[in-house]
């Protein structure tokens, strides 16, 4: 009888206290997610030592959920697998001292995680993964098209040069007074509007893969500035789908090529900006004619914020061998290239 792997998965990158249990690389056994957005809220964005202290408060509460759900012990962990970064040092110092801590206690092997190398990996709890691969990872803090030859390896072929994708949303909804997250009142907005208002594409250099989402922010926070200073009044959801237009043609066509360009088999969509309704039709009607390359997109809950897809990412890493003592560190600013194993 084959023995199941269980991999048990800690997420405290940023504002959301995260625990899972993966089974066999792809079977979500537990996955339970303590939110801190409405902390956060009344700030208009998060702020890190509230963040840190509620990563204190809600570690051990969301770890015996997480086994409680999935009806397990320690005993039956085959590692413990942790965000080491990139993300908040003081947030993601609280889930590495607690995954070391539990490895430590328990005799289990500790793997660590790069944060979006997880956001690519939730892919894989809906689909196997078909190398070579890209992936598009739009989220608040980073937007980045990665290259996947195989399982560990990761080629970052284009990124954000300034605001990422999410964080351009963030602002340009705090300037139309919506709450923090942005994201998802922006898109909202964007489907009963029209694109109406002209708005800039950064494409950057020719045959670039980068990205630039800080002057089509700035246009944005200028369209309405000049508009209240000559008292017109501008329709925010027609801003808002002018807005996501912009983002969206630019992330989808750039993508469209990197595809055609690397030959790849797959695209997998990953970060909290997956959850966008605007981004994922247009993903979906661009790639439904291409038979050639299968679109993956990961539901909503897997999108965000999780440790589900860390214990995935640590699942595979587990198999490579990778491992790490008890000195591991908090890594704010990891390179996913400088994890290639």
């Amino acid at each position: 009888m084959i023995k199941n792997q269980y991999i048990l998965g800690i997420e405290t990158s940023c504002d959301e206290t995260a625990v899972a249990i993966i089974k066999n690389g792809r079977e979500i056994a537990a996955n339970v997610v303590a939110s801190q957005i409405e902390s956060h809220k009344r700030f208009g964005g998060v702020v890190p030592e509230i963040a840190s202290r509620h990563h204190v408060e809600q570690m051990t509460i969301v770890i015996e959920e997480a086994l409680n759900q999935a009806n397990l012990t320690f005993a039956e962990m085959d590692a413990i697998a942790v965000t080491e970064g990139p993300g908040l040092v003081g947030a993601l110092l609280i889930g590495v001292n607690a995954a070391k801590a539990l490895a430590f206690a328990h005799n289990i092997p500790l793997v660590p995680v790069h944060h979006i190398a997880g956001h690519i990996y939730a892919n894989r709890l809906v689909t196997e993964m078909k190398f070579p691969l890209l992936a598009l990872v739009v989220s608040g803090g980073h937007t980045e098209l990665v290259y996947m030859k195989e399982h560990g390896h990761f080629e970052v072929i284009g990124q954000t040069r300034d605001d990422a994708a999410g964080e351009a949303y963030d602002k340009v909804a705090r300037t139309l007074n919506m709450p923090y997250p942005g994201g998802p009142h922006i898109d909202r907005l964007a489907h009963e509007g029209s694109p109406t208002i002209d708005l800039p594409r950064a494409w950057l250099e020719e045959g670039s893969y980068d990205f630039s989402f800080s002057g089509l922010k700035s246009a944005v926070i200028n369209t309405v500035h000049n508009a209240e200073q000559r008292g017109e009044t501008i329709a925010p959801e027609d801003l808002a789908a002018s807005f996501q237009e912009s983002v969206i043609e630019v992330l989808v066509k750039k993508t469209e090529r990197a595809v055609a360009e690397y030959g790849v088999k797959q695209l997998l969509v990953a970060g909290g900006v997956a959850a966008n309704k605007g981004l994922r039709g247009a993903l979906e009607k661009t790639f439904s004619e291409q038979a050639e390359v299968e679109l993956v997109i990961p539901p909503l809950s897997l999108c965000t914020d999780n440790a589900a897809m860390i214990a995935a990412a640590g699942s595979v890493m587990f198999e490579r061998g990778v491992r790490a003592d008890l000195s591991l560190n908090a890594i704010p600013g990891l390179d996913i290239e400088l994890y290639n194993n």
